[in-house]
């Protein structure tokens, strides 16, 4: 039994260092530059990262431990239900976003130019897009990240996941956040 346990940890590390290796690269290319000239959008690109690695690390680690069987409540309804509760807090917002063309509700398909834009960006294979707006008078930094199949078990609800290509993107987190 403690092997099968390590065995299953071993794939949850290895997939949480895929994600981490996704989302540690889209930024370089982005902050060098940006950073002098506005240093408090680097502070929130910095907070969008961070707020990533939890979320996918929180998913991934719900699916490794607590999902066994279809009937098991999905990990990423577990995370709709997180990413609700912090934006009635007030913190942010974040939307998971299909990118397969096949939403499992109409809820997860691109909403607007941004998303549709940065759902193109995903399936071209980029790392990160991003577009600062202003709203009443702040500034907000609209965000995105993909979300690629980096366990079997993610097929066992969501079949038009199995032709997914290694490292492909099905989907993106959508992040809002004003930059402060």
């Amino acid at each position: 039994m403690r092997w099968m346990y390590q065995s299953r940890w071993s794939l949850a590390v290895a997939s949480l260092a895929l994600i981490s290796a996704l989302s540690a690269q889209h930024i370089s290319s982005l902050t060098a530059a940006d950073a002098v000239a506005d240093p408090a959008l680097e502070r929130t690109r910095k907070q969008v990262r961070m707020l990533d690695d939890l979320y996918k690390t929180a998913v991934v680690l719900i699916t490794e431990h607590y999902v066994d069987k279809d009937t098991d409540l999905p990990a990423g309804s577990a995370a709709l239900a997180l990413f609700d509760a912090m934006k009635k807090k007030g913190w942010h917002e974040v939307r998971l976003v299909d990118a397969t063309g096949k939403p499992l509700t109409d809820s997860n398909a691109p909403k607007d130019a941004f998303e549709k834009g940065a759902i193109a960006a995903m399936k071209a294979g980029k790392p990160w897009h991003e577009e600062v707006t202003t709203k009443d008078g702040k500034k907000y930094l609209r965000a995105a990240t993909p979300v690629p199949v980096v366990m079997k078990k993610c097929v066992m609800c969501h079949s038009h996941y199995a032709d997914a290509k290694k490292d492909e993107a099905i989907g993106s987190l959508m992040y809002v956040l004003p930059v402060e």
